[in-house]
């Protein structure tokens, strides 16, 4: 659909607006917490139209945005004039959480504006896989560590789990032709191929992963100051799930799983929290800081040192550290640095996946 036919068909759908900036009962963040019916009222009709006007010529769509707030028509013109801006990314959530937005409207309305959306989105994320099955943050490219392999905040697991449920033809992902479905499940096969190559082995073992890795040499790679090279815990959990979610896994498969929860068993932190108390010096605000407590459930840092398993913290200087205390308050209370996700992993994930293995293996004996 060219601009100018966009611009006519959202003006005729959009609900009149009668100031650009208005409340919104609606957030982006639950965009994919609604109930299924909801998907096919007037509010998700609304978001729907929304996105057509973010997303961008490439395919994809920019982050960090509250797609979900009303729009007045100068907004809605000024969206259309950023149509050509290469932001497209798989950052922060950005392009597959508004693909399975769209699915779910389109499921519900049957609009041909959102199948014919999501099909360009979708295109879009097969066009930007690298050959050796990854993806980068931004296509097209950015110069810089955008162009890793992006782990990072689960970006390409979140591309693999949706182009896995297209390529199974998922009850939302009826409309979806064979082509797509069959170049969706090609693209998810060689993702597996490259999460198995970048698994990092040490001493003849494997581990975890980084959270980016160089694009040419599949090693782990730096992004920002703070983000240094190391295993990534929080990253490779969102891996491990999705190599679980592999129906019939092979044995390389099975490997890297039983690695990984290896690592994760191996690298828990006990004996400390990680809390938040409130900043005296600044109203409002708050210092994050390590607690001694013998009675805390383990927890795990955000990046590991690969060659010793130690937890390691950088700031903005990009100076390795091995106290999260010695770091600047800044970064110190501005990013995750440790997390229990793999908690939830090695006590829910893991048995279940043992458990559905142990009865393919009977049912194969039979």
């Amino acid at each position: 659909m060219c601009v100018a036919l966009l611009f006519s068909a959202l003006a005729v759908a959009a609900p009149a607006q009668t100031a650009e900036k208005s409340a919104d009962p609606f957030n982006w963040r639950n965009a994919l917490k609604q109930k299924a019916e909801w998907y096919a009222g007037s509010e998700a009709l609304r978001v729907a139209d929304n996105l057509l006007l973010y997303q961008r010529e490439a395919g994809g769509w920019p982050k960090n945005i509250d797609m979900a707030a009303p729009l007045g028509e100068s907004q809605r013109a000024a969206l259309l004039r950023k149509k050509g801006e290469n932001d497209a990314t798989i950052d922060n959530g950005a392009t597959f959480t508004q693909l399975e937005f769209l699915a779910r409207v389109y499921t519900g309305q049957k609009l041909e504006r959102h199948a014919d959306a999501f099909k360009r989105g979708l295109d879009y994320l097969l066009a930007a896989q690298y050959e050796n099955g990854g993806w980068p943050q931004y296509y097209p490219l950015r110069k810089g560590y955008y162009t890793h392999i992006t782990y990072n905040d689960n970006a390409m697991v979140g591309v693999l789990n949706l182009l896995r449920d297209v390529a199974r033809a998922r009850p939302v992902y009826a409309f979806i032709d064979e082509t797509r479905r069959t170049r969706s499940a090609r693209a998810v096969e060689r993702g597996v191929e490259c999460i198995l190559k970048t698994q990092v082995v040490v001493r003849g073992k494997r581990t975890a992963w980084g959270a980016q890795h160089d694009e040419v040499t599949l090693a782990p790679a730096p992004a920002r100051k703070y983000e240094p090279v190391a295993l990534a815990s929080k990253e490779s959990v969102g891996i491990t799930r999705f190599l679980l979610g592999i129906e019939n896994p092979d044995s390389r498969v099975s490997e890297a799983v039983e690695s990984a929860v290896a690592w994760f068993r191996a690298t828990q932190v006990k004996g400390i929290r990680w809390v938040e108390r409130p900043d005296p010096s600044k109203r409002g605000d708050f210092e994050r800081t390590v607690v001694a407590d013998a009675d805390a459930p383990p927890i795990w840092a955000r990046f590991y040192e690969i060659d010793t398993n130690r937890p390691v913290f950088e700031g903005r200087d990009g100076i390795v550290r091995y106290n999260v205390m010695e770091i600047e308050a800044e970064r110190r209370n501005g990013y995750g640095w440790y997390t229990e996700e793999p908690a939830r992993l090695l006590a829910r994930d893991y048995p279940a996946w043992q458990k559905r293995q142990k009865m393919q293996s009977t049912e194969q004996a039979k």
